[in-house]
């Protein structure tokens, strides 16, 4: 009987709307990665020629990367993951606090690669204030600005939710800290290549992007810390990456990476993004008016994420027989069934709806019938 049912779902297409979980790995990204993995292995710290050569793919990666940001390449820093970048910024900016009073704000919705660095400091002594969201999912700047102390060392809010979307005033919330002389940190992981990401229009002191959140491959990332802040590494060895990330550099993965921030430079989906959205969205209501609800804001969110909740239904049973479909009940990172999203918890929404929230996130290669088809499956799925 399994034997039969794996048979049956691997003869059966996908429809993958799970891209702010992680994004296939564009075509043109794996062809400019892979003379680095068959031909050119040098070590970017060589002095031969083989590690010049990939010396300057590196840099000219950082250069893609950096110019994708509004960044100079020195203030780009690469990383395993955006979960590295994000443990620099927050253990780093402590570090440099050692042995004083030691205050970080950050929201209530934050990534776990945010929220929990923060509460393992909160264990050594660091003062932790997470600001709440309204109903939205919206950070207000004045409850930042209110939650600021003599002792504020840093202010770490994500630019995007991953679970609703919703964007947040980053460029506010930075001018509240700046006139309190507080750095300010976003991940902007889920935003890069949905909405425009300008270190310069955000006005923050250090971000985080990961590759696999825009077509680049797992496993790579970057840190942009801004020219004047000197943020000690996370990793201690050799002096790579000018001495603020030690381990050597993975070449190829750091090429997709400039590769991606190259194209998403030149093709922002944006609009397209979120005309497949709206019209899955506008399926879904037409058949499921009175048993559907929006979560996240209505107009101030990532243009491919629709997160919705449906009335009297657990959606990990609803997703659980749609073998077909290919989305989330919340985080890929969640903590398992049966329990709430800690983000639609902390908007408001009462736990009977937040366990029957679906996070449906389309990307560059959805397609029209694509969304077409899983709305079909989802009002099937809610009527039968």
């Amino acid at each position: 009987m399994i034997l039969k049912r794996l048979l049956q779902w691997l003869g059966k297409s996908m429809i993958y709307l799970d891209y702010n979980a992680t994004t296939p790995t564009d075509p043109r990204v794996v062809e400019a990665m892979l003379p680095y993995l068959r031909e050119h292995h040098g070590n970017p710290s060589s002095v031969h020629a083989m590690g010049r050569r990939v010396h300057t793919a590196v840099e000219a990666a950082r250069l893609q990367v950096a110019d994708l940001l509004g960044a100079t390449p020195n203030e780009i820093v690469f990383t395993s993951s955006g979960t590295e970048a994000n443990n620099q910024v927050i253990k780093g900016v402590a570090d440099m606090h050692r042995g004083k009073p030691c205050h970080m704000i950050i929201s209530a919705i934050e990534h776990p690669a945010v929220e929990k660095p923060c509460r393992y400091l909160e264990t050594n002594g660091v003062r932790i204030t997470a600001v709440e969201v309204d109903r939205a999912g919206m950070v207000d700047p004045d409850d930042v600005g209110r939650a600021i102390s003599a002792d504020t060392v840093l202010v770490s809010i994500m630019h995007a939710n991953n679970e609703v979307g919703t964007i947040q005033p980053i460029r506010e919330i930075s001018q509240i800290a700046h006139q309190a002389g507080v750095l300010m940190h976003t991940d902007a992981a889920q935003s890069m290549a949905k909405i425009p990401v300008r270190v310069d229009e955000l006005g923050v002191d250090l971000l985080t992007i990961a590759g696999h959140k825009f077509y680049a491959p797992l496993g790579v990332g970057a840190l942009y810390i801004r020219d004047g802040v000197a943020l000690p590494p996370l990793l201690h060895g050799a002096g790579h990456e000018r001495g603020r990330r030690a381990g050597t550099e993975a070449v190829p993965a750091v090429v997709g990476l400039g590769e991606a921030a190259r194209i998403a430079g030149e093709e922002m989906d944006e609009n397209r993004l979120r005309a497949r959205r709206d019209r899955l969205h506008q399926t879904l209501a037409a058949a499921l008016a009175d048993r559907m609800v929006l979560n996240g804001h209505p107009d101030r969110r990532l243009p491919n994420t629709l997160n919705v909740s449906f009335r009297r239904c657990v959606s990990a049973d609803l997703l659980a027989g749609l073998d077909e479909l290919c989305t989330s009940t919340g985080p890929a990172c969640g903590s398992g069934e049966g329990i709430p999203s800690a983000t639609l918890t902390a908007m408001g929404i009462d736990r009977d709806m937040a366990l029957g929230a679906v996070r449906l996130s389309v990307g560059r290669f959805t397609t029209e019938a694509e969304v077409d088809r899983a709305a079909e499956l989802l009002i099937g799925a809610m009527t039968s």
